[in-house]
């Protein structure tokens, strides 16, 4: 008896795990948007500045990149399908945490584990992908799906997550997880396994304790920087620590029989290309969702809902672009897309620097619908390129690699927006204090909320009435011209990034020439005759 499945069959189950792949993936791509709608009504409620708003964002996304690395290499040995329903339970089950938090102390340890779960399922379903679709052309089809359901949770979770803060508080945004991660583990569960290959590998605790130091007592030196002082004891240690920490990590790294971050990787310019694209192109990304949460929010008074609305033009276009950029990105060279893409983000970001507080929404919607466009076309590019640089065993470490830089672009993304941001305020609110007709220890209590990314709201009822508009226009002006700044710098690095994947790009062809010029043609006896099917055809 033949126990051969059928090819219709072998496909339709295929494309069941996709959609169980990619509806886990929903509620990781869904927490993202959804937790920057909600932060000035965190700020609220918690009592907490803006540095607490950073970390409430940078906690989870701390342990969500950092940990990635771990968890591609850990999927390799002991399987990407039951590593991937581990992150997706323990997932669901802080997102309930996180909601119960009474307190940002215990909101921030909720977001931290919340983000170590998460971490898993990026990097493993990518790899189950990859093990799923051999063939080029199909890959690029599902990881064109991949990137188009997380763009869809992208574009649904900036308008849900409005709608479930301005009904139900800040903490339905976590609750709103819980089914979806149920029900999808449930039928996960039930769902017969399609056979992936493993590969033995032992966990590199030293190298991830490493890397993770480094990367955490940097976030905490840019965040904590401004306000304890660059020059503090605290934060003059962690940068040297820091330092400490990269060393060590390399030198293990490098001397590490089963390294989890496989330096030797990088040796591919492809590889390397794609890590630069994920950090400089994705920083202004996280930058924008942070900053401008808080401006229309907290300077313009608009709702959570129709900040969300705004936030369309951005999430939808990502949304478009990363399903048409999956069959674009078959058809056309990286070496050209990536670059050229880089350099669309630099133009979005630089084009955001030019409205002011009060200019219409047309004005700068251009600008998020071409980041979007970038973004995508960027994103997917890098992937496929990478997934079809590397050896099937080495598709969780290389795809752990792209994902981690990513996610360390969003760290760095929200400790550079709001660094550039209070260093902004700081040095210009001496200026609009004396344009404001307050008594001293009114401006001082000003001056302390502006710190705080504080700027409307209850600030502005507390003022009097007569100077109220002047003070809402005040700081509206210092917050956009902090914007205005880090949206300039994220440009210069966003072409930063398009001249180094440009110039590795040309690397890995030049290095493709060499190695095909020294292959030696296969001999051919004399009396053979040429045929299509013969190996030279």
């Amino acid at each position: 008896m033949n126990s051969a499945v059928h090819p219709a069959l072998a496909s339709r189950r295929r494309g069941l795990h996709l959609l169980l792949i990619t509806l886990g993936l929903f509620v990781v791509y869904l927490d993202g948007t959804i937790v920057n709608v909600a932060l000035p009504d965190i700020q609220s409620s918690l009592g907490t500045g803006l540095r607490g708003l950073q970390w409430v964002v940078d906690a989870y996304v701390l342990a969500f990149g950092c940990l990635q690395m771990a968890a591609g290499t850990v999927g390799d040995s002991v399987g990407h399908r039951p590593l991937f329903l581990t992150g997706l339970i323990g997932f669901t089950a802080c997102s309930a945490v996180c909601a119960l938090s009474g307190s940002i102390e215990w909101l921030l340890a909720g977001r931290a584990v919340q983000g170590a779960f998460g971490a898993i399922l990026i990097p493993v379903s990518l790899a189950m992908i990859r093990g799923m679709y051999p063939e080029p052309a199909e890959r690029a089809k599902a990881i064109g799906i991949w990137a188009s359901v997380g763009g869809l949770a992208l574009a649904a979770g900036p308008v849900l997550g409005g709608w479930l803060v301005e009904a139900y508080g800040w903490e339905s945004i976590f609750w709103i997880n819980v089914p979806v991660g149920i029900v999808v583990a449930a039928l996960l569960l039930a769902a017969k396994a399609p056979a992936a290959p493993r590969q033995a590998r032992k966990l590199d605790a030293p190298g991830q304790i490493g890397f993770l130091a480094f990367i955490g007592l940097l976030a905490f030196a840019l965040i904590e920087g401004h306000s304890r002082g660059w020059g503090s004891p605290e934060i003059a240690g962690s940068l040297a620590a820091s330092g400490v920490a990269l060393v060590a990590f390399l030198v293990w790294e490098l001397r590490a029989k089963q390294p989890m971050f496989p330096l030797r990787l990088f040796r591919n310019p492809v590889v390397t290309a794609a890590a630069i694209v994920n950090f400089l192109g994705f920083l202004g990304l996280y930058a924008i969702l942070f900053q401008l949460t808080m401006f229309w929010q907290s300077a313009e008074g608009l709702s959570p809902v129709e900040t969300g609305v705004r936030f369309l033009s951005l999430t939808a276009s990502i949304m478009v672009f990363s399903f048409l950029g999956s069959s674009w990105s078959a058809k056309l060279a990286p070496r050209l897309v990536i670059p050229a893409s880089l350099v669309a983000i630099a133009a979005a970001l630089a084009g955001l620097t030019l409205p002011d507080p009060g200019d219409s929404y047309l004005s700068f919607a251009w600008a998020l619908v071409l980041l979007g466009f970038g973004i995508s076309m960027a994103g997917t590019s890098a992937t496929n390129a990478v997934m079809g640089a590397v050896t099937p065993e080495r598709a969780g470490a290389a795809s752990g690699i792209v994902s981690t830089t990513r996610q360390v672009s969003a760290i760095f993304g929200v400790a550079l927006a709001g660094t550039v941001l209070s260093s902004q305020i700081e040095g210009a609110a001496p200026g609009a204090l004396a344009k404001l007709p307050l008594a001293g220890e009114a401006k001082e209590r000003l001056l302390e909320a502006w710190r705080s990314g504080a700027i409307g709201g209850e600030l502005l009822n507390s003022a009097p009435g007569d100077v109220r508009e002047l003070v809402a226009r005040e700081g509206a002006r210092l917050f956009a011209e902090g914007m205005h700044a880090t949206m300039a710098l994220s440009a210069a690095l966003s072409v930063l990034g398009a001249a180094a994947s440009l110039l590795l790009f040309r690397l890995s062809a030049g290095r493709k020439a060499g190695a095909s010029a020294r292959e030696p043609e296969e001999p051919r006896p004399p009396s053979a005759v040429p045929s299509d099917s013969s190996p030279g055809a």
